[in-house]
């Protein structure tokens, strides 16, 4: 291209944003996902004034081959992680040890041999000064000398293994470690340690890099494994260490471990990092060949967040366990989501944990790239139907609520990451929720997605919790963006006829359909509203469609979009069986996705029309471009793709608008901050339920809540729903009953 000329992108999102008409004079393929599109209007200079409606119908061929070229040719590949060339040390600067000369002992260090006449044995010979100063604690156990055999046994472990001496590498790193433990830990010590001191953070440092060493080691030997015990021979003596998980994972989901050290996050904008202590790894998920259970909630190349810890298991004796200063250890994998606070010597230590390095690999992965094709499930719905499904990123937890995200037109799961990796950073939210993702093929019509996340929201359930007796799980909050947004409003719908006189005025019953194909349409347009959903947040959703589902994109939709084939046949076989018995075949035939998001769309207006879930609270994010410049002025009173008016939601319990493009807005500050808002509004509605219900002691229901852990009561379940002026078929409506066979399940809710 030209230099100078307009920009006007043609760019991959993981928004679901759709494609709207505008001049395109440079293609820009960005790497935001792996195959979502949205079209930038073109930035007219100033000095024009041309109609947009007229270059709108003028244009339409040129976006359609552009729009074509790019579909066909798919995008680039977003990269959430790099490799360093170096690990990430903190102990780098501190002892020097990307020099030629170093590694060197730290200032203070080297002012503590001074003291003690020690300085020329370092010099000399560092191996001798280390036994010198083990020596020395034997007669004065200070707080500092203990640190100085942890970083002379570290600088040691360090100049054997570049020597290729790994087994005595192994054992000064073993050293450094214990020491660096006993420093922050041993009881001898309370008495003089000095938490202010920089040597506190310093020993938190050697201990985690020390380990972390010893990891690296056992991994080359292809030892590093969960749940076993690990005897290492170091000269004639052998040292004996235990390992345990402790967490949700069991030791067979583990596959191998890569050392968060190693990579550099690039897709995240939040490192998501904890300080305290231990090594975080990523843990790549070992894939089951059981196909059945809790497997097939996992997406393809899951890596999760892990600790590792070392825990001495003497700390209770003398700063040396032996003459040679080697204790007995055992190793521990923790899961941060689990807990990121544990006790160490009747003391509460935090993890260090790194939440954004394993979530970001998972997300390079080639398995879940491929898995997560949004361009399949686009422009082959049929082909991508064996990808449906709810993803879950960690175990199943009984106790914690679910918060179901659900992505929107040529999206995919991916495009909620960001999102998700903010709120795991917020220790509340991370103990009292668990995100789940669903992923379904957009090209098809968002009603008959609706319909399918019905079903496996049931599937779901039935899995999990059969009896319903898991209280978090009727407190269940769904996210959707955009398109992602009308599915999840469908969750909270009752039917009625209203969509079935959508296609018909004749009653259902005189359908002529085998039994299969009557009972899926039936099913689709009958239905009640998801007893367990308690709010629905959308973000850029096209409550009343979007005027960029013109006829053109339409036609154009038509043309590449493969709708399944199960679908199409049974819609054809159903008109045929029916003459003159449809107000509209196209609704059963030919309509994609798109089609399904034109303001002209009789789904709208049915939509308005149904009764809504008395018991679900909405809340809605709407996103407007600045009016600055060309493009602003042109999109004004929209974000680019949802025009305001169709963006807002009458019957919201909440709503904000921020400025924002379509395909970005659910990944801006202002709207992570604001979904978490109401995510703990909901954690103190049902808090506040639960002292409701303790003082009332009224009949109970168990759409029981979880209580609050600091608020000291128990709660069976009542819940106390106001109902306003609804629809009147919502009279039919009702609370969520009690669960059958349910008794007093009580979860707890953390602060």
């Amino acid at each position: 291209m030209m230099a100078g000329t307009p920009r006007n992108r043609l760019e991959p999102t993981s928004s679901g944003a759709l494609a709207a008409p505008c001049i395109v004079s440079n293609i820009d393929i960005s790497s935001n996902s792996s195959a979502a599109f949205s079209l930038t209007r073109y930035r007219y200079p100033s000095s024009q004034q041309a109609s947009f409606s007229y270059l709108d119908q003028r244009l339409r061929p040129l976006v359609a081959i552009l729009l074509l070229v790019v579909l066909l040719c798919g995008c680039a590949t977003q990269r959430y992680i790099t490799t360093r060339s170096i690990p990430f040390n903190p102990l780098a600067s501190q002892l020097d040890l990307s020099s030629s000369k170093g590694p060197q002992a730290s200032g203070r260090t080297i002012g503590l041999l001074r003291k003690y006449d020690l300085l020329p044995t370092y010099q000399a010979d560092i191996r001798k000064c280390l036994s010198e100063v083990q020596k020395l604690s034997e007669v004065e156990p200070e707080a500092e000398i203990i640190y100085a055999i942890s970083e002379l046994a570290y600088i040691l472990g360090v100049k054997s293994k570049r020597q290729g001496n790994e087994p005595d590498a192994l054992d000064m790193f073993g050293v450094a470690v214990s020491h660096a433990y006993l420093y922050l830990f041993s009881p001898r010590l309370d008495a003089i340690r000095n938490p202010y001191d920089p040597r506190f953070r310093g020993a938190c440092d050697l201990y985690n890099e020390s380990l972390e060493e010893t990891l690296r080691l056992v991994q080359n030997k292809g030892e590093l494994k969960p749940g076993g015990s690990y005897r290492f021979q170091v000269g004639e003596k052998s040292h004996l260490v235990r390992s345990v998980v402790l967490g949700p994972w069991r030791s067979s989901d583990f596959d191998r471990f890569e050392f968060c050290s190693t990579f550099e996050v690039e897709g995240l904008p939040n490192p998501n990092v904890t300080y305290g202590l231990g090594v975080p790894l990523v843990a790549v998920r070992k894939r089951s060949d059981n196909a059945t259970g809790d497997e097939k909630f996992y997406p393809n190349g899951l890596s999760f967040a892990v600790t590792a810890l070392l825990r001495v298991v003497d700390d209770q004796a003398s700063p040396h366990a032996d003459a040679a200063h080697r204790h007995t250890c055992i190793l521990e994998f923790h899961d941060p989501l689990t807990s990121s606070d544990i006790s160490m010597a009747n003391r509460l230590v935090p993890l260090q944990v790194d939440l954004a390095t394993p979530l970001a690999y998972f997300l390079n992965s080639p398995q879940f790239q491929e898995q997560s094709n949004s361009t399949l499930g686009f422009l082959y719905p049929n082909q991508s139907q064996n990808r449906r499904g709810i993803y879950m990123l960690e175990p199943f937890d009984k106790n914690r609520i679910p918060v179901l995200m659900v992505h929107g037109l040529m999206s995919s799961p991916v495009t909620w990451m960001p999102m998700f990796n903010d709120l795991r950073s917020f220790p509340e939210l991370r103990k009292n929720y668990q995100f789940w993702f669903y992923q379904y093929p957009s090209g098809q019509p968002f009603w008959a997605s609706a319909d399918q996340l019905r079903s496996d929201l049931t599937d779901l359930r039935m899995q999990f919790d059969p009896n319903q007796q898991m209280p978090a799980l009727d407190q269940m909050v769904l996210v959707g963006h955009s398109m992602g947004g009308l599915v999840s409003r469908m969750q909270t719908l009752h039917s009625g006829d209203e969509f079935w006189r959508i296609l018909s005025e004749h009653p259902f019953e005189e359908l002529k359909a085998d039994t299969a194909a009557k009972k899926h349409l039936e099913r689709m347009l009958f239905f009640e509203p998801n007893r367990s959903i308690q709010r629905v947040i959308t973000i850029g959703t096209p409550h009343q469609g979007s005027s960029y589902a013109n006829d053109y994109t339409r036609w154009l939709g038509r043309k590449f979009i493969e709708l399944p084939t199960a679908m199409v046949d049974a819609g054809n076989s159903l008109v045929r069986q029916n003459p003159n018995f449809f107000r509209d075949t196209d609704l059963l035939t030919t309509q994609t996705a798109i089609d399904s998001l034109s303001p002209s769309s009789p789904i709208f207006h049915a939509m308005e029309r149904a009764p809504k879930a008395p018991w679900t609270k909405y809340h809605n994010i709407v996103g407007t471009i600045p009016k600055q410049g060309i493009y602003g002025r042109i999109s004004a009173g929209s974000d680019g793709v949802v025009e305001l008016a169709s963006a807002k939601m009458k019957i919201a319990e909440s709503e904000i608008v921020i400025e924002a493009e379509h395909q970005t807005i659910h990944r801006t500050p202002r709207a992570i901050l604001e979904v978490r808002r109401i995510l703990k509004e909901h954690l103190d509605t049902i808090r506040g339920e639960t002292r409701y219900a303790t003082r009332d002691g009224s009949s109970q229901s168990t759409n029981s809540t979880p209580s609050s852990s600091d608020a000291g009561t128990s709660y069976s379940g009542t819940r106390k729903i106001t109902t306003n002026t609804v629809e009147q078929d919502a009279k039919t409506l009702s609370p969520p009953a009690p669960s059958s066979g349910a008794t007093s399940t009580t979860s707890t809710l953390q602060r």
